[in-house]
């Protein structure tokens, strides 16, 4: 027999289909809903379903957004002769918190990954061809993928398709973090760090 009423243990089943939610955090979760007062609990469950229902991708660059195009690629003081394609939205709002970044972007909503049949045509690779066919003034494409096996067969997957075009392509340089001390750094760290090392 279930600990807990039928409800509830729904709650907690659906809450623990979250990324990163495991069955303790799930149930702790569900129990602080559960204490919350009704009309707190009908916000949260009327902006889930807003955010749901009204999100939907911009047509140009691919992320999430409520207004087509999204305010990025819509805005006039954008670099846009530059594009970042990155793997997934979350990596958007961590370029823009940096400040440095004034171009567009493309997300592509994953990698190519075998292991996990994730081919390349379930990723938004066909959209960015056409962007970039549709779009002539980009000149630079910056492939800011993670650094992971994945991650970087799609990069290189991105750039034999996008230099024949005469378009710049780079890659976001990996190695050691602010901070950190060269004896705990992992050999393929120090060596994309190695790699990546500029004049001085």
């Amino acid at each position: 027999m279930s600990r807990y009423s039928p409800s509830v243990s729904k709650l907690i089943s659906e809450l623990g289909k979250l990324p990163g939610i495991g069955p303790r955090s799930a149930q702790r979760l569900a129990f602080h809903i559960l204490a919350m007062p009704q009309e707190e609990v009908k916000g949260l469950s009327d902006a889930l379903v807003n955010a749901r229902t009204s999100t939907r991708f911009c047509s140009v660059c691919q992320n999430f957004t409520d207004q087509d195009p999204c305010p990025i690629c819509s805005d006039p003081r954008r670099d846009h002769s530059t594009i970042c394609v990155v793997e997934n939205p979350r990596d958007v709002s961590t370029m823009e918190r940096m400040r440095d970044y004034t171009g567009l972007y493309h997300v592509l909503h994953g990698v190519f990954s075998p292991l996990n049949n994730v081919g390349m045509e379930e990723i938004k690779i066909k959209e960015l061809i056409e962007r970039l066919q549709k779009f002539p003034e980009t000149k630079e494409v910056i492939i800011a993928t993670n650094h992971t096996a994945d991650g970087e067969a799609t990069a290189l997957y991105l750039a034999r398709l996008i230099k024949p075009a005469g378009i710049k392509v780079t890659r976001i340089a990996s190695g050691l973090p602010m901070g950190s001390n060269l004896e705990f750094a992992d050999d393929v760290t120090l060596s994309k760090a190695l790699q990546a090392r500029r004049e001085f």
